[in-house]
C-alpha cells in the first residue's frame, strides 16, 4: 500500500518527502473512520435487539426507520456540558478516558482486514495487541480515583481486578495459537490457516486448517475471557448500572463519557475481529474461494 501511495505522488509530481510525512496520517484517518462507523452500527444493532427481546419498538424516529438515532446521540454528547467537581484532580480526570480510548484505536490498526490491508505489521503483533489492550485498565483506575467519589473509586478497582484476573488465561490461551502458527505476526497466523490437510479434493478447504480445531479449549477460554475484558453481560459487574451507579464513569459527562462509551463498543468489535483472526481463519474464505 505504501508503494502505491508513493507512485501516486510521483505521477502527480509531488515531492516524495510529503508522501513520507503524510503516510502515517492515512492509516490513522482510516482507522478512525472504521472505528466510528463500527460503533454507530453496533449501538443501533444492540438497541434494536434489546427492543425485540423486551417487545418494544426501539429507535424509530430519527432518520429512516431510526437509522440516524446513534448519530443524533453522538451530536448531543458533543454539545453537552463538561461538568467537573471542584474536588476532582482535573488533569487525571481528563487523562482517564483518553488512556482508556487510545489503546483501542491503536489495536484497530494492527489487525488485518484483508490481504495487505494492515496499517501496522509487526513481527510480534499478537504480543503488542495483548500488551496495548492491558493499558486501558490504567485509564479505568485513574478515572475512578480522580473523580473523588467513593463509588467511582470502587468501580475502578472492580474493573481493574476483573481485567487483570481474566487477562492471564486470555494470554495463556493465545499462546497455543502462536505455537500452531510458529509466529506472533498476525498476518502469518492468518496465512497458516490457509489450505487443508491435502492438496486436492474436499480436504483442501481452508476451514479444516483453522486453529479452532486443535485449540478448541483455548478458543472457549479466549472467548469467555474476551467477554470479561470488555465488561459485557454476565461480566458487567464493574459498571452494572443497577448496582454500582455506573461505576468508574459515574462523575463523567459530555464527550468524556462518550469516550468511555465509544471505547467499549469499539472493543466489542475489535475483540470479535481478533477471535476470528486467531481461531477461524481471519479474512480467508472457508472454502478457498469467495462463492
Amino acid at each position: 500500500m505504501y508503494d502505491l501511495y508513493l507512485s501516486i505522488f510521483n505521477k502527480l509530481h509531488i515531492p516524495v518527502i510529503l508522501a513520507q510525512i503524510s503516510w502515517p496520517i492515512i492509516p490513522f484517518i482510516g482507522v478512525a473512520a472504521v472505528l466510528v462507523i463500527t460503533v454507530l452500527f453496533l449501538v443501533l444493532l444492540e438497541r434494536r435487539l434489546l427492543a425485540v427481546l423486551t417487545i418494544r419498538k426501539g429507535p424509530n424516529r430519527v432518520g429512516p426507520d431510526g437509522l440516524f438515532q446513534t448519530v443524533a446521540d453522538a451530536i448531543k454528547l458533543l454539545f453537552k456540558e463538561d461538568i467537573m467537581s471542584s474536588e476532582t484532580n482535573k488533569i487525571l480526570f481528563t487523562l482517564g478516558p483518553i488512556i482508556f480510548f487510545v489503546p483501542v484505536m491503536i489495536i484497530y490498526g494492527m489487525v488485518p482486514y484483508a490481504s495487505g490491508m494492515l496499517a501496522i505489521n509487526a513481527a510480534t503483533g499478537l504480543f503488542l495487541i495483548l500488551a496495548i489492550s492491558s493499558i486501558s485498565t490504567v485509564g479505568l483506575v485513574i478515572s475512578g480515583w480522580a473523580s473523588n467519589n467513593k463509588y467511582s473509586l470502587l468501580g475502578g478497582m472492580r474493573a481493574a481486578a476483573q481485567a487483570i484476573s481474566y487477562e492471564v488465561p486470555l494470554v495463556l490461551s493465545a499462546i497455543g495459537v502462536t505455537v500452531l502458527a510458529g509466529s506472533m505476526n498476525i498476518s502469518e497466523i492468518v496465512n497458516k490457516q490457509a489450505g487443508g490437510w491435502a492438496d486436492s479434493g474436499i480436504l483442501s478447504w481452508n476451514f479444516l486448517s483453522w486453529n479452532i480445531w486443535p485449540a478448541i479449549i483455548g478458543f472457549v477460554v479466549f472467548f469467555i475471557c474476551s467477554i470479561a475484558e470488555i465488561n459485557r453481560v454476565p461480566f458487567d459487574l464493574p459498571e452494572a448500572e443497577s448496582e454500582l451507579v455506573s461505576g468508574y464513569n459515574t462523575e463523567y459527562s459530555g464527550m468524556k463519557f462518550a469516550l468511555f462509551f465509544l471505547a467499549e463498543y469499539a472493543s466489542l468489535f475489535i475483540i470479535s475481529v481478533l477471535i476470528a483472526t486467531l481461531f477461524i481463519g481471519g479474512y480467508l474464505s472457508p472454502f478457498n474461494d469467495y462463492i
